[in-house]
This record gives C-alpha cells, sequence and structure tokens, in this order.
C-alpha cells in the first residue's frame, strides 16, 4: 500500500490529467484489471464525495477499478453510515487516505441557504436531514455581509462545508481519531470545480 502523501501525489497527478483532457485511466479498466481486482480490492485512497451526477470521483481524479473507495451523498455530509464506510475502508483495507470531495455550485448548499432564508416547511424530513447536516456552515456566514452575495456566499458556504465534514471525520470516531494519532490515517478536504474540471485541495501533507 502506498503511503497518504504518495496517494495524494497520484490523485493531484490524476486530476490535472483530466482537467487536460489527457486521461489515462482506461487501461485500468480493462478486462485484465477486472480479473486482477475480482479476488480482491487495496484502494489507496478513500473519497466521500458529493452524488452529483458531474462530480465521479474516479473520472475526475482519472483513477480505474479498484484504486478508490467512493462514498457519495447529497452535499458531501457525514453522517453515521459515512463515518462507518470510512472505518470499514480504512481498518479492512489500510487505506492511508480519505479525500473529503465538495463542490462548487453545490446544489445542497443552495437548497440549505433557500431554507434558512424563505423557510417553506414542505421538505421531507429525509432532505430535511441532509440540510440539518450542511446548516451549521451556513448559518455563520448568513450573519456577514456574504448574504448580500449569493455567488460569494455559495462558494464560502461550500469550503466551510467540506471543513466541516473533514473536521466531523477527524473527530467525530474513536476508530478514525486513533488511526490518525498513529499516522496511518490522513483526511484531507478538496474542492472540485465544475467549470475548470481541477481539484483544489485545501489541506497539505507534511
Amino acid at each position: 500500500m502506498i503511503s497518504a502523501r504518495e496517494g495524494l501525489d497520484r490523485l493531484r497527478e490524476g486530476s490535472a490529467r483530466f482537467a487536460a483532457n489527457l486521461r489515462e485511466s482506461d487501461a485500468f479498466v480493462s478486462h485484465t484489471r477486472r480479473l486482477e481486482v475480482a479476488a480482491g480490492q487495496e484502494p489507496f485512497a478513500i473519497i466521500l464525495g458529493c452524488s452529483d451526477s458531474r462530480v465521479p470521483a474516479e473520472i475526475v481524479f482519472d483513477q480505474g477499478l479498484g484504486d478508490l473507495f467512493v462514498i457519495r451523498v447529497a452535499g458531501n455530509i457525514v453522517a453515521p453510515s459515512q463515518v462507518g464506510s470510512v472505518e470499514f475502508a480504512a481498518a479492512r483495507f489500510g487505506t492511508p487516505l480519505v479525500v473529503v470531495l465538495g463542490h462548487s455550485n453545490c446544489g445542497a448548499i443552495t437548497a440549505t441557504i433557500e431554507q434558512l432564508q424563505v423557510a417553506t416547511g414542505h421538505q421531507s424530513r429525509n432532505l430535511q436531514a441532509i440540510v440539518d447536516r450542511v446548516r451549521p456552515s451556513v448559518e455563520g456566514l448568513l450573519a456577514t455581509e456574504l448574504r448580500n452575495d449569493l455567488d460569494a456566499l455559495v462558494k464560502q458556504a461550500v469550503r466551510a462545508n467540506i471543513r466541516a465534514s473533514v473536521s466531523h471525520l477527524r473527530h467525530g470516531s474513536e476508530l478514525l481519531e486513533r488511526m490518525i494519532a498513529e499516522g496511518s490515517l490522513v483526511v484531507v478536504g478538496a474542492e472540485y470545480s465544475l467549470e475548470s474540471g481541477e481539484v483544489e485541495f485545501l489541506d497539505t501533507i507534511s
């Protein structure tokens, strides 16, 4: 298994290829590769990303079968099932890197802003559960001048939400917290630009 830093470099390189339309992953989704990973998997990174159809992690990072353990949920929020999925991959496969991948113009962020500004009262309880998890990242920003600039508000809220999910994974699980303290796991945040196709990592690994 490669290190977290090597994994991050590999994701950076793959992201750069994707943004430049120089993808190489076709070789890694071949019949031969499928047979190679059929008996077991060793994903080098766990991606907790948004369910948005425009942000498929394997394509965005130009990776193939067996490379990434991907968890997708609207708003890249962290709920017990997402924590458990990260714990499963980190503990079972020894995957050393977790990336919380948000993206520009996230619909879950926009929906939360709308709900907070003009509460409709018609949200299903399941959708409301997503909004409630995004809410803490938005409420503080609505108390600033950003409330008068929707584009800037959404941009800052997207990043605040990514950082909140990173913090939740770092401190909301005894297992993950212990692995981080031992140096066997690193959790970082990243933002994908729908417009440019580029991924900006919000954290570094020393």
